[in-house]
């Protein structure tokens, strides 16, 4: 006959069995910066099968189209803050992550959003919001953009700080900010910090002030284009808080699904109830 504490132990084995095969998986990447257009977000725009730009053709050559189709997850699961720690030198753009090194190309026919000093009204598309902070720099006056992008490129005062929340409004968080005077090519730079995990995600979009010319201007994806290549897109979107979903078009109103984790818990339970059952039932048999 089972002893009380081996029962335990089977009742405790049943109910992390169920939680384990249940529980939520962990936060994958969720977002890119349509204004200004990221490097990510441009090619994506233009199509990863049959791109425009010398650039993007070269970057679908070199790493295939699966990092266009996953714009939204250029991200480092572990930085909780520590950012230069964990992104070299001429690793920025990519995040130090290999499926997108060639975002970190240090050259000039990136498309670029033509801006101005002053205010500017920032844009960046989620398909998960999380609660935590979006930082935007700016590089500093006199960058090189044929030298790949450092942390000491990177002016110290941020061009915009914003606090953001799990919901976002039709898929967007959208805020002001201020671009310090410069002239000819720069980078803008995001890193967005979630509070709520150490989870982080970045972005560098290619801009040109005053009289610089650019090969091709940016155009973000349109909502029909983010939703045509959703199907293609490895990056999960489930059991993250907020009003996460797969990408949809922005005009699309549909209910806040609800998070799964009371699911888990109560197969758990009914799991670990069953278990009980089977064990003292057993016990009955084995005493009579």
């Amino acid at each position: 006959m089972p002893s009380p504490r081996r029962t335990t132990a089977a009742l405790a084995a049943v109910s992390a069995a169920a939680l384990v095969s249940l529980t939520p998986t962990a936060a994958q990447a969720h977002g890119a910066v349509f204004n200004p257009v990221s490097r990510i977000a441009a090619c994506y725009a233009e199509g990863p099968e049959s791109p425009d730009s010398q650039v993007c053709k070269d970057l679908v050559a070199d790493s295939g189209t699966q990092p266009l189709y996953d714009w939204n997850e250029v991200n480092i699961a572990n930085a909780d803050g520590n950012h230069q720690a964990v992104i070299p030198d001429g690793k920025l753009c990519s995040a130090n992550r290999d499926k997108y090194r060639a975002l970190d190309w240090a050259r000039t026919d990136w498309p670029a959003t033509a801006v101005n000093s002053g205010p500017f009204g920032f844009k960046v598309r989620v398909t998960a919001p999380h609660s935590g902070t979006m930082t935007m720099y700016i590089t500093k006056q006199g960058f090189d953009p044929t030298q790949p992008l450092k942390w000491s490129d990177l002016d110290s005062t941020p061009a915009a700080v914003y606090n953001t929340t799990r919901t976002s409004t039709d898929g967007y968080y959208a805020f002001n900010g201020t671009l310090p005077s410069r002239t000819g090519r720069h980078i803008v730079y995001m890193v967005w910090q979630r509070n709520d995990s150490p989870e982080a995600f970045y972005s560098c979009s290619d801009v040109t002030f005053g009289s610089a010319t650019t090969t091709t201007a940016a155009q973000a994806p349109t909502e029909s284009k983010i939703a045509a290549g959703a199907s293609l897109s490895t990056v999960s979107h489930a059991g993250h808080g907020g009003d996460e979903q797969p990408p949809a078009l922005s005009a699309d109103t549909t209910e806040t699904p609800s998070s799964p984790l009371p699911l888990a818990l109560a197969g758990a339970g009914a799991l670990a109830a069953f278990g009980a059952g089977s064990i003292l039932l057993t016990r009955r048999r084995n005493e009579g």
